[in-house]
């Protein structure tokens, strides 16, 4: 599975790292310390993912 954080979209809520911290991390502004990345994560970690991004306000992650 790959997912994305959009960088325009992210601005720093904070729920994905909270939800999902061993998906995402805060960088030092509060914002999703992956924002403009694209990750390969495990399908174990799918329902982690998905839950964060359906918690995300601006809907900047997407998961593939």
């Amino acid at each position: 599975m790959k997912v994305t954080v959009n960088v325009d979209l992210c601005t720093g809520h904070g729920r994905c790292y909270s939800l999902a911290p061993e998906l995402f991390d805060a960088d030092d502004s509060g914002f999703c310390a992956q924002r403009g990345t694209t990750f390969d994560i495990e399908t174990e970690a799918g329902p982690r993912a998905r839950q964060a991004a359906l918690n995300c306000p601006e809907g900047a992650i997407t998961i593939e």
